[in-house]
């Protein structure tokens, strides 16, 4: 594979944080901004001494993440995978959160317009993934982002926000996919489905890795290069949020099962490591994209590609 990567520098704001090609495809890294979430639920059960070298808190103990959305190009499609915050948040949890609001600035940047997008992908509904599904609008009314876009996510991600449960109710925002089913441009996909890692569009298909929420589905996108090599890449979404996450017990204390999200990355190294996937995190602003790879204590560890 000839890498063409270029990823903003720690330091940068950049609206778009880094492109390259994938076989035929093209894949850029846009951006709803960065937020904050406390550290210590972002780690669970690892010790503040261990996750701080990794992730620096702040003085509420919060830690920088990023809000990464990718775009594909198959030539023949416009993906969009994974929507941000959004702008529905109150500001009460503007105010926690501190996020910006940034992607249709990032979209605008990366040169994608709304209304080319075929196809959106949410890999479950936590109001950080798919909060640009929908745009609110002064007025009060809520129209989808992408009005050309099918829409599709797990039906039992809908069923498990509608039931608001006290411990992630506050995770689920309705507006962000009722409308979407509602009006029809949602497709819900079922586990039995999701078994057979259906194709959304050609090279690209979704698999269930449960643990962070029951039907979190990770993104397979596989392309030729006109030498006929198949190159893989993955967006994991919340099963490794960040590069500082990559150890398998390093789960986050918003998994709902940590254990099964443990017994799900050793199942996605046996496969992304010796096949060299390139790997694509939901949430690390400043390494959106890397390999990963095993270090001399057998420890994964991300490259830079």
């Amino acid at each position: 594979m000839t890498d063409r990567l270029l990823i903003a520098p720690p330091e940068a704001a950049d609206l778009v944080r880094a492109r390259t090609g994938l076989g035929s495809f093209e894949l850029t890294i846009c951006t709803d901004g960065t937020y904050r979430l406390d550290g210590g639920a972002m780690f669970g059960v690892v010790p503040k001494t261990l996750w701080q070298k990794r992730a620096p808190a702040d003085e509420q103990n919060r830690i920088l993440l990023g809000l990464n959305t990718v775009v594909v190009r198959t030539g023949r499609h416009v993906v969009v995978i994974e929507t941000g915050i959004g702008n529905k948040q109150n500001e009460k949890m503007r105010e926690v959160h501190q996020n910006q609001e940034l992607l249709p600035q990032s979209l605008a940047a990366a040169g994608v317009r709304p209304e080319e997008v075929d196809v959106v992908i949410n890999t479950h509904l936590h109001f950080d993934h798919c909060g640009w599904n929908t745009t609110l609008h002064s007025d009060g009314s809520v129209t989808p982002t992408f009005p050309n876009a099918r829409y599709f996510a797990h039906r039992g991600e809908v069923e498990h926000g509608h039931m608001q449960y006290e411990r992630d109710r506050v995770s689920y925002l309705s507006p962000n996919y009722d409308p979407l089913i509602e009006n029809g441009q949602m497709t819900l996909l079922t586990t039995e489905g999701i078994a057979q890692n259906p194709e959304i569009v050609p090279g690209i298909s979704v698999e269930l890795f449960p643990g962070h929420t029951r039907q979190l589905i990770g993104v397979h996108i596989e392309a030729r290069s006109h030498g006929g090599a198949a190159e893989h890449a993955c967006y994991i979404s919340d099963l490794i949020p960040t590069t500082a996450h990559l150890d398998p017990p390093w789960v986050m204390g918003y998994d709902l099962d940590p254990l099964e999200s443990i017994a799900q990355r050793k199942r996605f190294y046996q496969r992304a490591i010796p096949e060299r996937w390139l790997v694509l995190f939901t949430h690390d602003h400043q390494t959106p994209m890397a390999r990963i790879e095993l270090n001399d204590k057998g420890k994964p560890v991300a490259t830079r590609v």
